[in-house]
């Protein structure tokens, strides 16, 4: 058994941590805010993230911290902090960590950097090489909600790696219980595909919304598909990467799942809400938002063509009707289903 560190205690950090312990490792989940850490240290319990949840009781061997250096002592270090936090999280802890012990760290964030377009492998080695550390990195990813793993129902993932020995290291050490992992060696497919589903969410979200129907679904999920597949492949990402559960089996969940984050906002923005309206309105971080700039970006970079990214990126940021957006898409030239 070894003992895992968990950096972030929202929902998902909270899941992880939970399962981990469940399988037998020592287990120290940070939070960032002192009240909460010591709320859950008391309690027991994440009442913040996993309300009302009779099963997610923190296991005896789950230690809670507000102390980053507390978790120095870890390996594996689990990052799962919002992508807009997730740089300034790691530089902190890789200052306090002893420069001569190499450290693997695992991102379970889906997201990109909005400023930089840089996604969190990159962000990992950078800040790596600015303190003359040594990493192992590996992105954990796939169809998962946090209840549902809390429940003990079952959950399947893939844990990325470039070298192959690292990622059936990583797929060895975490699986376990309810949770099985599949190892992959394609990172940056598994960190798009991540990140790029949750826009495609939100407009799986405004169609349900604004009652569209199931065939207007079916098409969405799979059009969207084919542009997270379009983007991955320019960015060098293996195209069967996306046929998998990182790929297609994230988006699936995402866009029909009513614990959907992503999906939410778009549900709300068919109510006719502002973006501002909804996101005063929940603690909890909807990563498509803010990636929907990013993504964009990355396409326009590579001049690769992600239609319903880009309405996405107009009705949240340019005034755009849902109703106007759907209209753009459904009157843009015909062409080939073959054509990625």
């Amino acid at each position: 058994m070894s003992k895992i560190g968990i950096l972030g205690a929202g929902s998902w950090g909270t899941a992880l941590a939970i399962q981990f312990a469940r399988n037998g490792h020592d287990v120290v989940l940070w939070a960032r805010q002192p009240a909460l850490a010591e709320e859950m240290a008391a309690s027991r319990r994440n009442e913040t993230y996993l309300p009302d949840l009779a099963e997610a009781v923190l296991p005896p061997n789950l230690r809670i911290t507000h102390h980053l250096e507390d978790l120095t002592g870890c390996e594996p270090v689990v990052v799962v902090v919002p992508s807009h936090g997730f740089r300034e999280v790691l530089r902190r802890f890789l200052a306090l960590c002893p420069p001569d012990q190499p450290r693997t760290l695992i991102s379970a964030t889906k997201g990109i950097e909005t400023e930089t377009t840089a996604r969190m492998s990159q962000v990992c080695f950078e800040e790596a090489t600015k303190v003359d550390h040594q990493v192992r990195f590996a992105v954990l990813s796939g169809p998962t909600f946090a209840v549902d793993l809390v429940r003990g129902l079952p959950s399947l993932a893939v844990v990325a790696s470039q070298e192959p020995d690292d990622a059936m290291e990583m797929q060895e050490l975490l699986s376990g219980g309810n949770l099985r992992l599949y190892s992959s060696t394609d990172v940056v497919g598994l960190e798009l595909g991540g990140t790029a589903k949750n826009v495609i969410a939100i407009a799986a979200g405004v169609v349900a919304g604004a009652d569209l129907g199931h065939n207007a679904l079916a098409a969405l999920i799979t059009r969207g598909l084919h542009e997270i597949t379009r983007l991955g492949v320019a960015y060098g990402s293996q195209e069967r990467t996306f046929a998998g559960l990182g790929g297609l089996g994230d988006l699936v969940l995402t866009c029909t799942g009513g614990l959907s984050r992503n999906r939410r906002v778009g549900l709300e923005l068919a109510q006719g809400k502002t973006l501002e309206e909804i996101q005063s309105g929940t603690s909890m971080v909807a990563e498509g938002v803010r990636n929907a700039l990013s993504i964009s970006r990355l396409a326009k970079r590579k001049d690769v063509e992600m239609p319903i990214t880009e309405q996405m990126v107009a009705v949240l940021y340019e005034g755009r009707s849902p109703k106007a957006a759907l209209q753009e898409l459904m009157s843009r030239r015909l062409r080939s289903e073959a054509a990625l």
